[in-house]
């Protein structure tokens, strides 16, 4: 499993847009797209909100990916 880390950088970062910028996936419509197959989990269950607010701590799972999001 691929182990990836994502500095916060305010309060919250839409699902959409964490796939984004962590390079999972090419752009936040191809982020949305993944959410919308049901294949992104975040805390270990599938989440379905495409813009769901990702907080610090949260762990954000898409296949053998992996995305601790820190604070």
């Amino acid at each position: 499993m691929q182990q990836l880390e994502f500095q916060l950088r305010g309060e919250f970062v839409e699902l959409n847009q964490l796939l984004k910028l962590t390079g999972v996936c090419d752009s936040g419509g191809a982020g949305k797209a993944l959410v919308a197959e049901g294949l992104v989990s975040v805390d270990g269950k599938v989440e379905s909100r495409k813009t769901a607010k990702i907080r610090a701590g949260q762990t954000v799972s898409l296949g053998d990916v992996q995305i601790s999001v820190l604070a």
